[in-house]
């Protein structure tokens, strides 16, 4: 293997053309080949991203030599046989969120385990500089975190939508949104604690079925809350998480997607950061914390996943698979008790 990183695409959707800009963009890997059920969408995605060979099938393109890892950005109930088939295959599997279930996630991440592959889930957020930042500026100024609230809403009305078929998508916004709040739980609150008590009100599309919005409550065990909001059913774009502390509360109003640099915003007069709150700080006390990337989220995560393959799959890198449990096993407790 180079020290460049060949990547094949299964899906031809949004999120798959974000990813393959970002390993355009990406100093260590490349994009080879893309798979959809036409081959000319595959190659017409394809021509758009340079030299990349289209595929009418993804077992082919997990088949083809020229492949290093595949980045499946396919409907949630698809992904699991496509990882599975990958990682026998000794394809290192990057995968968009959600996950079927705990237990479908599972399957693919003790596969993975076996063939001695790498995982990780596409979740973009996480690779920001500003988290460790977050992470470092939590440990000296705010004291223990005992409670997070988080609010993920993005405007989408169209039935169409592959997002209100409950048969492709199940969990709906919960899964889709809720994601985010659910991984910025266990990232800053709940790596290590038990899940104590549940709460949610879930709303449906009247015609669909699909789930459009979800609130609620968890508690833990060492008695720290997440209350959060997700869901499709908002005005404007809502990305908002506070981390609030025993000595002190940080807040981000962009917390999913940057204002600065992100696949869905470039805002360069703005700054990326957060706000830190201690005391008895008013409105024009409170500091902001600039947090500066070069890159965006999605190009930093692909190369992250680049320099893990590069540097050796082991037991260090597991990390990766239990925060992806983590995440999807709090969605699954909340989609048991709605």
């Amino acid at each position: 293997m180079t020290d460049t990183l060949r990547f094949g695409i299964v899906g031809t959707g949004l999120i798959a053309r974000v990813i393959a800009q970002g390993l355009v963009d990406a100093k260590n890997c490349a994009l080879v080949g893309v798979a959809s059920r036409s081959i000319s969408r595959s190659q017409e995605f394809g021509q758009q991203f340079g030299d990349v060979k289209g595929f009418d099938s993804w077992q082919d393109l997990i088949a083809w030599s020229g492949v290093d890892a595949i980045y499946i950005a396919t409907p949630t109930a698809l992904k699991e046989e496509i990882a599975v088939v990958a990682a026998q295959q000794k394809k290192h599997v990057l995968v968009d969120k959600p996950f079927a279930t705990l237990e479908s996630l599972q399957k693919i991440t003790v596969v993975c385990r076996e063939n001695k592959v790498l995982f990780m889930d596409a979740t973009h957020f996480v690779h920001h500089p500003r988290i460790a930042t977050i992470k470092q500026t939590m440990e000296e100024s705010i004291g223990k975190v005992q409670a997070i609230r988080s609010a993920f809403y993005f405007p989408v009305s169209d039935r169409s939508n592959i997002r209100f078929n409950p048969e492709l998508e199940p969990k709906g916004a919960l899964g889709d949104l809720g994601w985010y709040n659910m991984r910025a739980t266990v990232e800053f609150l709940a790596p290590n604690i038990n899940l104590s008590q549940i709460s949610a009100k879930v709303k449906r599309d009247i015609e669909t079925g699909a789930i459009v919005r979800v609130c609620g409550m968890l508690a833990f065990d060492d008695d720290s809350t997440s209350t959060w909001d997700a869901g499709y059913t908002s005005g404007a774009i809502t990305m908002d998480l506070a981390l609030i502390g025993t000595k002190g509360i940080i807040t981000l109003d962009d917390f999913v997607l940057d204002w600065v640099n992100s696949f869905a915003f470039k805002n360069p007069n703005l700054k990326a950061g957060f706000y830190l709150k201690n005391g008895m700080d008013t409105r024009g006390d409170v500091k902001f914390i600039e947090v500066k990337s070069e890159q965006s989220s999605q190009v930093k995560m692909v190369e992250n996943f680049a320099d893990v393959v590069f540097n050796g799959v082991t037991n260090s890198t597991i990390n990766y698979y239990q925060v992806s449990e983590k995440t999807q096993a709090l969605l699954d407790a909340i989609y048991g008790c709605i």
